[in-house]
Formats: C-alpha cells, structure tokens, sequence
C-alpha cells in the first residue's frame, strides 16, 4: 500500500482530483496518534451530521463517535432541540476523551454546513424526501456521504445521484447496514445462494409492508423552533403535524414513512433492506427487473411481481425477510434467522472453491476506510439506487395499475411515454433537481 507523500496532507488528498490513485493506510499508526490514542486532527476524517432524529441519535452518531480517526465539528436539523441535543452529545463525549477539538457547530440549513471547508464528508438522515438534494449538493461541494436508506424517492432523483457520485468522484456508503451483516448472517445467507447450495434459483419472495397513501393528516399547532418550511422542502406546502415531524428528541420513527409526499411507505422502509439482500443473492447490483406485473386486485398492496431477464420471479409478500426457492431447495433470511429445507443445505460452513465476498469491518468503519482508500464501499451510490429502484418501481405499479417494462441498463420504461412521465415528481419552488 503507497503511503502519502509527507508534504502533502490528508485534507488535499481526500479534495484533490487525484485521491483515487493514491491508498491512504486503514489504521494509524501508533508514533502518529494523538491525546489518549486518538489520531491527530490532521489525519481525521472530518463529518457533519445532516438530520439528527433517532437513527442519527441512536446509531450513527454514537457509532463515528467510537472512531478515533474521525471528528465530529458539525450537525444540521430543522428543529433546534434536536440539533441542540446532538452538540451536547458530541461535545460532552469529546470533553470526557480529553480531544483537542471539542467544540461542535449547529446549523439550521443544510447548505451552511456544506460551505465548510473543513468538512470532508456528511452523514445524511433526513427523512425520505430530503435525500438527493443534499447527496448531490455535497458531491458537488467534495464530501463524501453516508446517507440512509431509501437512498431517494424517485427514480430520476437515483439516476442523478449516481451522476453525481460518479463525476465528482465521491464516496458514497448507502444505509443498508445489512450487507456489512448487521441484525443477522446476510452475507453468509448471499454466499450459500450464489454457491449453488439451493441450486438455481427460480423465484423469491420478500416480505415487508406495502406502498405509502397521500398525506391526510389534520392542522396541528407548531411550537417555536421548527423550520417548517424547511422540513416540507420538495413537497406541497402543508399545514404542520407532529405525526411527521415530533418536536424535540423523541424515541421512535415518525410516521411521515407513511405517505408519498415523503416516502415510499412500508415497501421502501424495509425493503430497501430486504430487496438489497435479493438484488445482491441474485448477483444484479448493476441490473434489475425488466417487467414489473401488478396483482390483479387494484387495490390489493401486495402481490407485485418483478421478473428479471433471465426469468427469475420476485413478488413483493410473504414471510418477513427473503425467502430464495431453488432447484435443490429453499433458503430463509430475516433477521436473527437464517434456515433452509432441506436443513443441511447450511450445514456446512462456505467452502474454499465456494463464493466468498468481502466481509465488511462494520458499515461506518467500511465507509471511513474507503474515503481513505477511495475505493467503492460495500453499499456504494449505484447499489443503493438499483435497490431502491424496485420498490419505486413496484410502487408505481401499484399506484397506477399497471403493466411495466423497464430497461435497467438505460434507467427508462419501454415504448412508455406515460411511465417514464413518473420518473420523478413535482418539486415545490426553489428546490428543483440539482444537476450533478
């Protein structure tokens, strides 16, 4: 591994147009640490949260915390006692290590943290909706990103994060945390399927709840401290409801996952991990469907068929998880469970000529090591887009009853002016689709 030259500093590699052809180390060695063992400021890799609800209070935040390689100097929300909460958390665990740098900044608008200089990647978790703008702000800024699943609402708005990623030369991890196997055995359960343990694989089922319905919600009076406005973004304006946005730091997932304004429902929210889990046991990171088949039932949310070119069959329902139905048999993921019938197809563990991938350190300490190395992460930007293009997909069929073909390669729906028509939405003035 090429070790930087020492006249030029992290910073400029991690910026500079030609970070990709030079390997940074994954470690630090132990004469270069700074106070308590922690890395020198001039070695870490410097983040801002974007979005500081439950999962960055819960797990994104605490889990970049732990690395001593990274410093936290910024977090953005819309809701001050959110955001306010979060640089208490980082400064008080910062002051208790003894860190040189204590001090974290607070920002209502995401665009302020992105102007920093000193900021070289975000972690975005926003709600839905308020996904690709700052992934394609930041790539145009030079942060590298970590953004939570469902990487965007629509399928235009994953075409043009991939532009983005690509042409900026960015970093990019997707929060599908389950192919770096948190919550359960995945990439073993992926490792049996494409070593033919089930043999061919002929069909799969993936169960998570349906599509999202249009927001219905009453009028709500709204507390100071909440950028309102800020928060709708894209969407149509709106009267203020705490069913999307809770005030304050609350301990559970808003419902706004329920209605398309903001989400894809049910169907994005878990499947972005379950159909990830598919799209990879089925080898099709760089693919997906070519036909899209809607139940029979218009108003059934369960039912919807993917076929793939070579005749594979995914339908959106059964037991929770995937289950994989082969020549030889059939395997069942979810998490916390990992069996097939018959049972001693998992007996025994991967073998030496079987197919092994690469086992993840962790999804952040995956992300980190690759800014450094400027390698492509477990979950990267063309990854997260394919998966979440099924449930796209699969919700516009449901939504509008209909038949579709697609074409994966060139991201358009066939002889079909009207579908490629829903390739993105209506934007609410001024936040159009940036340009990558």
């Amino acid at each position: 591994m090429t070790h930087p030259k020492p006249q030029v500093t992290r910073r400029q590699l991690l910026k500079g147009a030609g970070a990709s052809l030079i390997a940074l180390p994954t470690f630090i060695p132990a004469a270069a640490l700074g106070k308590n063992g922690h890395a020198p400021p001039s070695e870490r890799i410097a983040v801002g949260f974007i979005g500081t609800g439950k999962m960055a209070h819960d797990f994104h935040i605490p889990t970049l915390l732990h690395f001593t390689d990274v410093q936290a100097l910024a977090v953005c929300d819309v809701d001050s006692n959110r955001r306010k909460h979060a640089k208490q958390i980082i400064e008080t665990s910062y002051q208790i290590e003894n860190r040189a740098t204590q001090s974290c900044d607070e920002y209502n608008d995401f665009r302020e943290l992105l102007a920093r200089k000193d900021i070289d990647a975000v972690v975005i978790a926003t709600p839905e909706h308020w996904h690709a703008i700052p992934i394609i702000e930041a790539c145009k800024a030079g942060k590298d990103v970590y953004c939570e699943k469902p990487m965007t609402l629509t399928l235009a708005e994953s075409v043009r994060c991939i532009e983005a990623v690509r042409r900026h030369k960015r970093v990019m991890q997707t929060g599908s945390q389950q192919r770096s196997n948190v919550f359960g055995d995945f990439r073993q359960a992926v490792e049996f399927i494409r070593s033919g343990r089930i043999g061919q694989v002929k069909s799969v089922t993936v169960g998570v709840a349906g599509p999202s319905k249009w927001c219905d919600l009453p009028e709500e009076e709204m507390e100071k401290g909440l950028d309102w406005d800020l928060w709708l973004g894209t969407a149509p304006k709106r009267a203020y409801s705490s069913v999307l946005s809770p005030r304050g730091v609350h301990n559970h997932f808003p419902a706004w996952r329920s209605y398309r304004e903001y989400s894809g429902g049910g169907h994005a929210d878990m499947g972005a991990h379950h159909y990830d889990i598919a799209q990879w046991a089925l080898d099709m990171d760089k693919s997906g469907p070519v036909e899209i088949v809607p139940p029979e039932d218009p108003k059934a949310e369960m039912g919807v068929k993917f076929i793939y070119a070579n005749g594979i069959e995914m339908t959106h329902g059964g037991p929770s998880g995937c289950t994989f139905t082969g020549t030889k048999g059939t395997l069942y993921i979810d998490r916390g469970v990992l069996k097939s019938d018959p049972e001693d197809l998992i007996k025994d563990p991967i073998g030496e000529k079987e197919v092994h991938l690469f086992q993840s350190p962790g999804h952040h300490r995956n992300w980190i090591d690759c800014i450094r190395s400027r390698e492509r992460p477990i979950c990267d930007v063309e990854i997260g887009a394919r998966s979440v293009a099924i449930i796209q997909l699969g919700n516009l069929a449901y939504w509008n009853h209909r038949k579709l073909k697609w074409n994966p390669d060139k991201w358009r729906f066939v002889g079909d002016k009207e579908a490629n028509g829903w390739m993105d939405r209506e934007r609410r003035a001024p936040w159009e689709l940036p340009k990558a």
